[in-house]
């Protein structure tokens, strides 16, 4: 018997004192007045009035909420057997796992402002005489970003006796003819720049670079992909810190050409910024390890080659690089004042491909280097935060084993009431979960001090976009701990800025395969488990879910709407092709 049908039958038992209560006019009775101000009729009719109220309350839908929120009928009635055990036990240490690296968040922006007067801007020391740099510009099929690339390269500023620039071309469509007749256009203009094309793509990134350093020219290498813009002012800005001969990088924070073109692309910016603004603003004012992001720095020749070269056995080669070297003694140099814009992918299942191609890239480098960083004569604070930086990636399978459980987990908790978990549930959320939202908000009040209140609203949308990198990161993560190999996945870009282009011309747009259905039907067990705790009235948890609803279905459907609109533009290109031959 829940707690409002026991007070209903209390009040119904209790009316025999009191006499029927149809026979009782309560509001605007004068006899009712008179009672009140009188003796013991005024008790009587007193206790009647209020006996009526708390029976209305008893059955209203405030008492059926509060009965469901705090409802203790099961307590001590229900007997923990082995199936609860066996569905809480998992479940509770995947959170608590979870939890660490939401608490290592909390210690991430505790860092940041702790060190925050470390922050590096002006080189302590200059060059005399400027060193040659070589500038590397690795391309794969980026038939509509390399002439922007190649135009805002050339207008660096630098003595052009002293600068080289290396177009490493490794694409396999019209990219190849049309960077090659751009190089010798500038070429013809006296531009120091060069056009490398690979017969293959052996080591894909890496192997280009590092074939790249063969021919190079310069003491230093800037690299920049195919959709980063460099301030005219990079290389003045970034060269003086090299004359610390112990500095091997210098990495820039990235910012983005195309940050306001939709919902996801400002999601994308805000995750980025996190990264940019406390990540590496932590690591490197304490002085711990911290990675070369691949393009948009410079990095000294003779640390490559000291480090052991670019190599290509991880999908990361730049967090492989960073870490040999900072293993050997390097020091690397992060510039946060410094920003250099990039191109965001505008459509969800390119988004995806990326991150699933820093995950998987990540564990590889997790997996490779380790038990050498465990081995190595650090402090133990900077092994950890090698570990939990190398290692995030891991909560994506986790939280998959967290969303199989959820179900059963709520039937089992279904009869053990609220106050006996609470005191579990609270602190874990407020680790795995309330450290996501502070994190990125507090990235953006320090990136944006004006405006950062929008971030607030953004966060919903935020959880929901990394909800839907659960499945496809799996993967990847998956993949790199079991050494499946998979090619280098480029993540298309199509010279946008924030104002929405017209995609139907543009290529390189790839299949999903399985991966929208298998979050659609995701998605479908998170709706189940929002129809039972509706039925239960576990309203805490309907929101939570929601968001993992709203994720899923987020990521496949706008995938296959994405996906079926340019297939309907090919058919129509196809017909209009097919009747201008006929």
């Amino acid at each position: 018997m829940t707690g409002g049908q026991g007070k209903v039958r209390n009040w119904c038992s209790s009316q025999e004192n009191y006499g029927p209560v149809r026979s009782v006019r309560i509001k605007g009775s004068p006899e009712v007045l008179a009672a009140l101000s009188t003796g013991e009729s005024g008790k009587r009719m007193l206790g009647m009035s209020l006996n009526v109220l708390l029976a209305f309350l008893a059955v209203s839908p405030t008492a059926r909420l509060m009965r469901g929120l705090f409802d203790d009928t099961f307590a001590g009635i229900h007997q923990m057997a082995w199936f609860d055990w066996a569905m809480l036990v998992p479940y509770f240490t995947v959170l608590i796992v979870l939890s660490v690296y939401g608490i290592h968040r909390y210690e991430v922006i505790r860092t940041y402002f702790k060190h925050r007067k470390n922050v590096t801007d002006e080189a302590p020391l200059s060059f005399e005489h400027l060193p040659p740099i070589t500038i590397q510009l690795p391309i794969y099929n980026e038939r509509y970003v390399v002439e922007r690339l190649i135009e805002e390269v050339v207008k660096v500023e630098y003595p052009k006796e002293l600068l080289q620039i290396q177009v490493l071309d490794d694409s396999v469509d019209d990219t190849a003819p049309f960077a090659e007749a751009l190089v010798e256009r500038y070429r013809a203009l006296g531009y120091p720049i060069e056009y490398h094309h690979r017969a293959d793509r052996h080591g894909f990134k890496a192997g280009a670079l590092q074939e790249g350093l063969q021919t190079a020219t310069g003491e230093f290498v800037a690299i920049f992909d195919a959709d980063f813009c460099p301030p005219p002012d990079f290389l003045y800005r970034t060269v003086h810190h090299f004359a610390d001969p112990k500095v091997g990088v210098v990495q820039t924070r990235w910012s983005y050409l195309n940050r306001d073109y939709n919902f996801l692309t400002e999601v994308e910016a805000m995750l980025l910024d996190g990264h940019f603004i406390l990540e590496h603003g932590a690591r490197s004012r304490a002085g711990y390890f911290f990675n070369f992001n691949g393009t948009a720095g410079m990095l000294r020749k003779s640390m490559i080659t000291d480090a052991g070269g670019w190599q290509h056995d991880t999908l990361t080669e730049d967090s492989d690089l960073s870490y040999r070297a900072q293993l050997k003694g390097w020091r690397f140099v992060y510039l946060p004042g410094l920003d250099c814009p990039s191109e965001l992918p505008v459509e969800m299942h390119g988004f995806q491909v990326q991150q699933s191609r820093w995950a998987k890239g990540l564990t590889q480098v997790a997996k490779k280097l380790l038990p050498s960083i465990l081995r190595a004569k650090l402090p133990a604070r900077v092994k950890a935060e090698a570990f939990l930086h190398l290692t995030p990636n891991f909560s994506y399978p986790l939280m998959i084993v967290v969303s199989a459980l959820m179900l059963p987990v709520m039937i089992v908790r279904f009869y053990m009431g609220v106050w006996q978990m609470v005191f579990i549930d609270l602190p874990l959320i407020a680790a795995s979960f309330w450290s996501i939202s502070l994190f990125y908000v507090v990235a953006q009040r320090e990136l944006y001090p004006k405006h950062w209140k929008r971030s607030i609203l953004l966060l919903p949308m935020l959880i929901a976009v990394g909800v839907g990198l659960t499945v496809i990161n799996t993967r990847a993560v998956l993949e790199a701990l079991f050494g499946v190999q998979t090619a280098f996945a480029r993540t298309a870009k199509y010279n946008v800025g924030d104002r929405p282009v017209n995609l139907e011309v543009k290529k390189y747009r790839r299949r999903s395969g399985w991966l929208p259905y298998a979050e659609i039907l995701v998605g479908l067990y998170f709706v189940a488990m929002v129809v039972f705790a509706v039925q239960t009235a576990n309203f805490f948890a309907i929101p939570f879910l929601l968001l993992f609803v709203f994720g899923y279905w987020w990521a496949g459907f706008v995938t296959l709407y994405q996906e079926h609109q340019s297939w309907l533009r090919w058919l129509r290109q196809r017909k209009l092709e097919l009747s201008r031959v006929s």
